[in-house]
């Protein structure tokens, strides 16, 4: 059976869907972003997606899939990134996130959004970002984490887990500005077990919670980034995980991945 994220929406339905570019600041530097707001009247749920490091997937099949399914979904680069002013760090990627969500509300009048119904979808450091995120800030309704990228459990692992990372960091950094790997592997030593997504399970009571790894993920490892946090968010009332067996990027998963997104928010925020 056909679901309604694979279907154009009903050509009569007014406003027809639309992509402003989108504009916000962020303590003092202007982020840029793309909305996709659905077809017809709303006011439509916002599922911000949050990409990973350095933002070479932008799951932007993710976002037209939630906006045909009648969400509308905001991507944004964060500072120091792909042209955008600032320099880049982790700290300042929690930062951004949470001013997106806070920017998507304040475009609700503008595009016919429900600021009431807000969700963040995050891959890789975006999963880290969306679970840090809504720990912070209960209004989140729902969170969906997808092959999340765990600092505080690297920052606490094993010199070999340690060295793969600083070199990961070190290999992207073309489309970046105002770092390094050795600022950026700092960084997340210094945070250490504070940013353990396993530590944000008693700030997620109460809501919704996804958990999707990819059983392949060189890159987040499920054994060290998805299993544990998975075993600290069981006793989570309304927490769903799955595995799929692809790479860290869900490359031939991307209809498995659509779908769990949308039929967890659609569970939870229709």
């Amino acid at each position: 059976m056909t679901e309604r994220w694979q279907l154009d929406p009903d050509p009569t339905l007014r406003p027809a869907a639309r992509t402003p570019e989108v504009r916000f600041e962020s303590q003092g530097v202007p982020l840029l972003g793309v909305l996709h707001v659905p077809a017809g009247p709303g006011p439509h749920p916002i599922a911000v997606l949050l990409h990973g490091f350095p933002g070479n997937e932008r799951n932007f099949d993710l976002a037209q899939a939630l906006r045909r399914a009648g969400y509308a979904a905001l991507v944004f680069h964060y500072r120091g990134s792909w042209g955008v002013g600032g320099e880049y760090a982790w700290g300042n990627v929690l930062a951004d996130a949470a001013r997106a969500v806070a920017a998507a509300r304040e475009l609700a009048a503008e595009h016919a959004l429900d600021p009431a119904r807000v969700a963040l979808v995050g891959h890789s450091l975006g999963g880290f970002a969306a679970l840090m995120t809504a720990a912070q800030d209960p209004s989140v309704r729902a969170v969906a984490a997808l092959a999340a990228y765990d600092f505080g459990a690297v920052s606490q692992a094993p010199d070999v887990v340690l060295r793969e990372a600083h070199a990961m960091f070190g290999s992207d950094l073309l489309p970046l500005r105002g770092t390094s790997a050795d600022a950026l592997f700092a960084e997340m030593r210094s945070a250490g077990a504070a940013w353990r997504l396993a530590g944000l399970a008693p700030r997620l009571a109460g809501r919704p919670v996804l958990l999707v790894a990819a059983g392949n993920d060189t890159v987040a490892d499920p054994a060290l980034h998805h299993e544990p946090v998975v075993e600290a968010y069981r006793a989570l009332e309304r927490f769903e995980h799955a595995t799929l067996p692809s790479d860290h990027a869900f490359s031939d998963h991307r209809i498995a991945l659509t779908r769990a997104v949308v039929n967890f928010l659609d569970r939870h925020l229709r």
